[in-house]
């Protein structure tokens, strides 16, 4: 089920269905996945509520025991995306509002399936990339993070080296 709570231009209930459904079955997701597309105050609310932290953020994601790796299907979770934060990624990054809420479902869908980028050494990023390829989608909340990381902890000019 998806709810757009806050419409997104370019995007039905129908058609993120359609795409989550495409989503789960390349990234062998079993279960459904219910989605909803709110607002930064929601989502706030949400993150405070279950993560402690009285901020929006861009995507939360809720599994269901049945939705990881057991083989059971049923239910895999649920996912909450800020329409908000994804339009202002999507102006930044220069695609569309519904591209990016995409990626952050395909986010949530591989959260769902039991992976976490915080403590994965990249598996989590390298399956995302591969399925944002398949998929047709800009580049991934992994990818993006990836330059800004290196930028971050890139070591500076050698003390008594020579500089450009």
């Amino acid at each position: 089920m998806v709810i757009l709570q806050k419409k997104v231009v370019g995007l039905s209930e129908e058609s993120l269905c359609r795409f989550v459904m495409r989503a789960r079955r390349e990234s062998r997701l079993r279960g459904r996945v219910n989605v909803l597309v709110t607002g930064s105050a929601a989502m706030r609310a949400l993150n405070a509520r279950f993560r402690g932290m009285n901020k929006p953020t861009d995507v939360l994601s809720f599994p269901s025991a049945q939705g990881l790796p057991s083989g059971r299907p049923g239910f895999a979770g649920e996912i909450a995306i800020s329409a908000d934060i994804a339009a202002q990624s999507a102006a930044r990054l220069g695609h569309s509002v519904a591209s990016e809420v995409k990626v952050l479902a395909l986010h949530g869908i591989l959260h769902l399936a039991g992976m976490d980028h915080e403590d994965d050494n990249g598996q989590m990023a390298r399956k995302e990339a591969k399925l944002r390829r398949v998929l047709r989608l800009p580049a991934t909340l992994t990818e993006r993070a990836r330059p800004a990381l290196k930028a971050a902890t890139a070591p500076g000019p050698r003390k008594g080296g020579r500089t450009a």
